[in-house]
């Protein structure tokens, strides 16, 4: 377990200050502690959930060669604001997520709609791909995913020519998910991103973590992971995908867009309105000591997408 010291980055300076006192408000009513409690959420200490053993896992050539995080680390300290708004909040409450039977619908503008069941993603040829993951509180890990690329699902369906963003919306679970009683988001969680970003070969659908199932709390049991952008875009346990001609509101961008940008390209240049992006704390350390790569380290792949862009405003 990641022990909290004083300079340990707290949810209020998180979450968007408006948003962070409504939950506070809600919080001293005991409502939601009431109802939380009826719902069977755990009380006991963070636990990491291990899911069942992936087969046939390809090493990518995609990969860091930087050391991973280990499993503990990347499984205690997550950002899942449907289980709640502290680091350890996920590992427990995440306990209570349903993940079978589980589908995801893919729709909009598309040649083949269709819906794909947990058991067909895992056809697709799965591959660990170990990514810098930064998020935009200025800390970060090296995490081994297991998935497959977004760009194999797009083939299946063949968006047409209308589609010029992916919309990826999150499970809305009001029985599992405590945390969606409180409105610090609209939920169910959307994000977005332009086709060309999706149809990148760094994008990828993750359904594993090391060498297993995706443990509940990163996001069971498919999430999208796109490592040159802040973690908020990498959207977790996905039940619809919509290829749409405009761009999409996301869910941060709709809660505070001041402060939350449809692009979210991790940029050292742009700094949060609350604190700076220069650096950044590479967990389990507790110092903010490592420079900010522009976007993550992999601006040699995707800097090309954002040609000509002035990405101080396109944030």
């Amino acid at each position: 377990m990641l022990i909290k010291r004083p300079g340990d980055i707290k949810p209020s300076e998180i979450t968007p200050q408006g948003i962070y006192a409504r939950r506070r408000e809600l919080i001293k009513s005991a409502g939601l502690l009431a109802v939380a409690g009826v719902a069977g959420i755990g009380t006991g200490p963070a636990t990491a959930q291990t899911g069942a053993k992936l087969p046939a896992i390809r090493k990518s050539s995609l990969s860091t060669t930087e050391k991973p995080n280990s499993f503990k680390d990347i499984t205690s300290y997550n950002n899942y604001y449907e289980f709640g708004t502290d680091k350890s909040d996920p590992a427990e409450n995440a306990r209570a997520l349903k993940v079978r039977p589980w589908s995801v619908v893919v729709e909009g503008e598309v040649k083949k709609p269709r819906a794909f069941g947990i058991e067909d993603l895992l056809k697709f040829s799965l591959e660990e791909r170990i990514y810098r993951m930064r998020c935009v509180e200025a800390w970060s890990m090296v995490i081994p995913w297991v998935g497959f690329e977004f760009n194999q699902i797009a083939k299946q369906v063949e968006p047409t020519s209308k589609a010029k963003f992916v919309e990826f919306v999150t499970a809305y679970q009001t029985d599992t998910m405590n945390g969606v009683r409180m409105p610090i988001l609209n939920w169910p969680y959307t994000e977005g991103l332009r086709i060309d970003e999706a149809m990148h070969p760094l994008t990828i659908l993750s359904v594993g973590l090391y060498d297993q199932m995706l443990p509940n709390q990163s996001g069971a049991p498919v999430r999208l992971v796109v490592p040159w952008k802040y973690g908020f875009k990498s959207g977790k346990s996905i039940v619809r995908i919509r290829f749409v001609e405009k761009q999409p509101k996301t869910a941060w961008e709709s809660a505070a867009p001041q402060e939350y940008g449809f692009y979210s390209n991790v940029n050292p240049d742009v700094d949060h309105p609350r604190w700076s992006q220069k650096t950044e704390k590479r967990l389990p350390s507790f110092f903010a000591n490592r420079k900010t790569e522009m976007f993550n380290g992999y601006a040699d792949q995707v800097a090309s997408l954002y040609a000509g862009m002035d990405l101080k405003k396109l944030y």
